[in-house]
C-alpha cells in the first residue's frame, strides 16, 4: 500500500506509527501484560467463524465510534493489507457514524485521511 504524499495528516499519521512502533518495542521489553495483550489481540483477529478481514473492519468502525487515532490508522492499514476494497474500508467507517452519532462524523474525518494516506483516491 503506497502512502499518499497529499494528505493533510500525513505528518499525524507518520507520528502515530513512529510511537505506536516505539511503545511496542518498549512495552514489548518491558511489560508482561502488554505481552498478554498482545497474544489476545493474535487470537481475537486470527481466522475463526469470522475472517481476519471481517475482524479488522468492524474493529474499523468501532474505532470510529470511540474515536481512537491510533485504532484508525492501525486496523484500516491490516483492512488493506489484508484485502480490503477501499469502498469496503468506507462502509466500516459508515458502521461507526451510524453507530457514534454526530461525534462520530469527526472521527470519520480522521479515518478518512488514513484510509486516503493508505490508497490515495488516484491509486485505483
Amino acid at each position: 500500500m503506497e502512502a499518499s504524499s497529499n494528505n493533510p495528516d500525513r505528518h499525524k499519521i507518520e507520528q502515530l506509527i513512529k510511537l505506536r512502533k516505539k511503545a511496542h518495542k518498549f512495552y514489548g521489553d518491558h511489560s508482561e501484560v502488554y505481552r498478554s495483550f498482545l497474544d489476545m489481540e493474535k487470537n481475537t483477529f486470527k481466522d475463526g467463524r469470522l475472517s481476519k478481514l471481517q475482524k479488522e473492519l468492524i474493529a474499523v468502525g468501532i474505532s470510529v465510534v470511540i474515536n481512537c487515532e491510533s485504532c484508525m490508522e492501525w486496523h484500516i492499514k491490516q483492512a488493506l493489507d489484508g484485502g480490503a476494497k477501499r469502498d469496503e474500508v468506507i462502509e466500516a467507517i459508515e458502521v461507526g457514524i451510524e453507530m457514534g452519532g454526530g461525534p462520530a462524523t469527526v472521527s470519520a474525518r480522521f479515518a478518512m485521511e488514513v484510509l486516503e494516506y493508505y490508497d490515495p483516491p488516484t491509486s485505483r
